[in-house]
């Protein structure tokens, strides 16, 4: 007798069925596994041996052989345990098959049959629920799976639980979803003193998710200027909570199965490596480009990271995607990010301060932020110089508005934009708008056109940092509920573009 049993193999964020046949036949006593398994999958049958042992249920002196279809798909993970099992006991007819059958399984089994946690239990869910299956994982796993409300998710803590829900002898009810994460940090824009030229930029790019590059002296505040992006930013839409939430789980970082409806801030330190930016290494995990999936990804001391890993970054900014590209696998992850970098203005951090600068200038600065090439550069929208704060002025009162007002201009413009591309399923915000889109959307009066001409000639600003204007003067006019981009908008738009610290 052949049993089957049913779990998937994780492709990128997305689950693909496998099916786990099961065949006990004559012969000299063996437990194989074939189907491209790795090494931990390898190491199901000895786990799975020892808690059927547990269970006090004897395998007999047959040939087990355990077979993963479509055997040319690479099977990785210890998620394979709990089906492995599910189709042994089907094919010693200790479960029904027809019940096994109907079921998604993935869980790892410890030694005495408790089922561990594994990663992956949202995108399985889902796979479930395009199947028309019914999900079984560990109880730790099932509040983060039942969010897909389409799948009927089962949720146990041993695999004993497991024969006894299966054999109707104690039914096990379905699982209910974690308590969403609410992730404020409680850091307030009001605690930046000055700097009002750095936050009316930070308002810009929340509101259209303009990628933005900071450049100033150390302790000017532009880390924490940074640290105070995500309260200007709207929560994620259920959609969007869906898709960081998935990537989130393929790495194992949902806490308790909750899903947060803030948006990710993730910022690696600049001795980060290219797997752990773009993602990539023996399984192809997700890196942070992806985990900032509809969030920040905030890239302190940006000039210090290796210039492999920075040029990395030019694809992913403009596409919202990455390919991992493998021997055996293309793997494609989502990373449409808003990049906020942070940097020195050269090597000793003094370049803008006449007092303290040192006396390599101009060249000392030229050669700094020239490991930021030109192509990289260009894809910033706003560049901002943020300057000195004299430690007398720490001691004035607060002043300039909270996140919380800055928070409702920017959800204002979100709403305008999400009117307005309504119609176009991966335009979002006005940084994604391209092609006649982006023509109809930023369309200039005649002296707007005329203003924008001469700046761009006169700065020579490439194709690229023509239409990156244009963008960031819709966000401008988005802000100030606006239908028509004005000439001041433009102006305002321009004068980010343009600085002081270009590359050499």
């Amino acid at each position: 007798m052949v049993a089957h049993a049913y779990t998937v193999a994780f492709e990128g964020v997305s689950a693909r069925s496998v099916e786990v046949q099961c065949a006990v036949t004559p012969g000299l006593p063996a437990f194989s596994i074939v189907g491209l398994p790795d090494k931990a999958v390898s190491e199901a049958r000895d786990r799975v041996r020892a808690a059927l042992s547990a269970m006090s249920i004897a395998l007999p002196s047959k040939r087990i052989t355990i077979n993963l279809s479509p055997a040319d798909l690479p099977k990785e993970g210890s998620h394979f345990d709990l089906p492995i099992a599910l189709s042994l006991l089907a094919a010693l007819e200790i479960l029904p098959p027809g019940e096994i059958e109907r079921t998604i399984s993935l869980g790892e089994l410890s030694l005495n049959g408790a089922l561990v946690p594994v990663v992956g239990a949202l995108p399985a869910a889902m796979t479930a629920a395009r199947e028309e299956r019914t999900l079984l994982c560990p109880s730790a796993s099932g509040s983060e799976a039942a969010w897909v409300g389409a799948a009927e998710v089962i949720a146990a803590k041993t695999l004993a639980d497991v024969i006894r829900h299966f054999t109707g002898q104690s039914p096990l009810a379905p699982a209910q979803p974690g308590t969403v994460v609410d992730a404020s940090n409680g850091k307030d824009l009001r605690d930046v003193k000055g700097q009002e030229r750095a936050k009316r930029a930070l308002e810009i790019a929340a509101a259209g998710r303009h990628h933005i590059l900071l450049v100033g002296t150390p302790g000017s505040g532009k880390s924490m200027l940074a640290a105070r992006l995500p309260a200007l930013l709207p929560p994620l839409s259920p959609l969007e909570a869906l898709e960081t939430s998935m990537i989130h789980s393929l790495s194992g970082l949902l806490d308790e199965g909750g899903i947060s409806r803030a948006r990710p801030f993730r910022e690696p330190h600049h001795t980060a490596s290219m797997a752990a930016i773009i993602g990539g290494g023996r399984s192809a995990k997700p890196g942070e480009v992806s985990l900032a999936h509809n969030g920040v990804l905030f890239m302190d001391e940006f000039p210090e990271f290796p210039r492999q890993v920075l040029e990395t970054l030019r694809q992913p900014i403009e596409t919202g995607e990455v390919m991992i590209a493998r021997a055996n696998a293309h793997i494609k992850y989502p990373c449409r990010f808003m990049l906020v970098a942070a940097a020195n203005p050269c090597r000793c951090g003094y370049a803008f301060d006449p007092a303290r600068a040192c006396a390599k200038m101009p060249l000392c600065a030229q050669d700094y932020l020239g490991r930021i090439s030109g192509p990289l550069m260009d894809r910033f929208d706003l560049r901002v110089e943020v300057p000195p704060v004299h430690f007398t002025d720490l001691d004035l009162p607060s002043d300039g508005e909270t996140s919380h007002e800055v928070a409702q201009r920017v959800a204002a413009a979100r709403a305008r934009q999400d009117a307005r591309y309504s119609e176009h399923d991966w335009m979002r915000t006005n940084a994604d708008v391209e092609g006649d889109v982006l023509k109809d959307a930023a369309a200039l009066c005649h002296e707007g056109k005329e203003f924008l001409a001469k700046g761009a000639e006169r700065f020579g600003l490439s194709a690229r940092g023509y239409h990156r204007v244009l963008r960031v003067a819709r966000t401008i006019a988005d802000l100030e509920a606006s239908n028509d981009i004005a000439p001041p908008h433009v102006a305002e738009a321009l004068s980010f573009r343009l600085s002081g610290f270009e590359t050499a």
